[in-house]
């Protein structure tokens, strides 16, 4: 597999990172805050800051808070305004995940926001590697409309480690969603997970 088929994504939470990531290959953003709590809702101030700075694709992260991903009614709520600024604001796209309290997809809140972020791309990130059956809960994501990635470790602690699980989902019948391979992808291994599984997109903080 050549470099060139391949999308990188960095992770930052701040205007530099992006620059930085830009400047160093990356092909999109995926644009946080708080990344000591796994990356929250970026502000408005940082995402106007980087839509006017930066010439490839955004994706903003939609997440109230630090801690588990099962949301209450009042949460929810709180993400759809988000959605909404982001709708108006430029970005690429979207990116969230709703489970519930038995691991497994939320997929009433999912559809929900996921027709709310038409015609925005929508990310499902990694809660899913959260989710009692990371296969199954992958079927369920392809099942929903509006869902066009999910960034998944194939349940495991980085990338690697869930390569045969990733090589699974990225293999599996009727697929519709793309996979954006997730965990302690870095230069030197990206290429490798990307040969073992298939997959095209990878994702991660220093992955340029």
């Amino acid at each position: 597999m050549t470099i060139n088929k391949l999308v990188f994504e960095a992770c930052v939470e701040t205007l530099e990172e992006a620059l930085n990531a830009q400047d160093n290959g990356a092909n999109r953003i995926e644009l946080c805050s708080d990344l000591a709590e796994d990356g929250l809702t970026p502000s408005a101030e940082l995402t106007g800051a980087c839509l006017k700075n930066l010439s490839i694709p955004i994706m903003a992260m939609v997440r109230p808070r630090g801690g588990n991903f099962v949301y209450t009614e009042t949460e929810i709520q709180q993400m759809e305004h988000e959605i909404e600024f982001f709708k108006q604001s430029g970005v690429a796209g979207v990116v969230f995940g709703l489970l519930t309290e038995n691991g497994e997809i939320d997929v009433e809140n999912t559809r929900r926001l996921a027709q709310l972020a038409f015609p925005l791309e929508v990310t499902f990130h990694k809660a899913i590697d959260y989710s009692g059956d990371v296969l199954k809960s992958f079927q369920k994501l392809n099942e929903i409309e509006g869902i066009t990635r999910v960034l998944t470790s194939g349940g495991m602690d980085t990338a690697w480690n869930g390569r045969e699980v990733l090589q699974q989902m990225q293999q599996l019948p009727d697929r519709i969603i793309k996979i954006i391979a997730a965990g302690k992808v870095l230069p030197e291994n990206r290429i490798k997970i990307a040969e073992f599984t298939g997959v095209e997109e990878l994702h991660g903080k220093r992955i340029v």
